[in-house]
């Protein structure tokens, strides 16, 4: 998990070119989704992070987003993850 407020937006512009970034998410609310999701770009830069991987988004307690990731999220509600 990367901090966004530890990373320039260089660095993060790297990462995501290499793939070493593929999702995002809100540190204080514990969702992640992708990197295009509307609601996830307007985010606070103190409540962005990153992963590299779905797999190390639900290791460190984050739940999918209910906009972008919709079958995620209904598997996730309904106990199915």
């Amino acid at each position: 998990m990367i901090l966004h407020k530890e990373i320039t937006d260089r660095e993060l512009w790297v990462k995501i070119k290499q793939q070493k970034i593929c999702l995002g998410g809100n540190r204080r609310l514990k969702i992640y989704g992708t990197l295009s999701c509307k609601p996830g770009k307007k985010l606070k830069r103190e409540n962005r992070v990153f992963f590299n991987s779905e797999k190390e988004a639900m290791q460190k307690g984050y739940r999918p987003c209910g906009h972008c990731m919709k079958g995620h999220y209904q598997k996730w509600k309904n106990g199915f993850i």
